[in-house]
């Protein structure tokens, strides 16, 4: 188990999309290096985050009280997970970063789930 100094991934636990990306999340970290944690755990508030910038994008609180959101943690989260350190490099490709945000911008606004105010499509939405 991580330490509580350790790295943190915090995200929307009531998405279905959210909760699938950070079973893949888990799936890859072997060494257990991250701790996860939904935004709507209380215990959430000693980030000092806001809840409509945790609502809008996953957040990866390194040591150092360092944060970086939405796309922005992928390539931090390569350094961390074995295997996909790759994931760093293609980041440092000119116009990769921004492209990605723009996806996962895109994406997020789009996602289907109740924090945002509409209906989970596992209720028949």
């Amino acid at each position: 188990m991580p330490s509580p100094e350790g790295p943190t991934l915090i995200y929307d636990g009531e998405c279905g999309m959210c909760r699938s990306a950070v079973a893949r999340v888990r799936a890859w970290d072997r060494h257990r290096r991250l701790s996860y944690l939904p935004f709507q755990d209380p215990s959430v508030g000693r980030f000092g985050i806001a809840l409509p910038a945790l609502a809008a994008a996953m957040h990866l609180i390194l040591p150092g009280d360092r944060v970086f959101a939405g796309a922005d943690a992928v390539p931090e989260l390569g350094k961390i997970l074995p295997g996909k350190r790759w994931w760093t490099w293609g980041f440092a490709v000119p116009g990769v970063r921004a492209a990605a945000r723009r996806i996962y911008r895109s994406i997020a606004e789009r996602r289907h789930c109740l924090v945002r105010g509409l209906p989970d499509r596992a209720q028949g939405a």
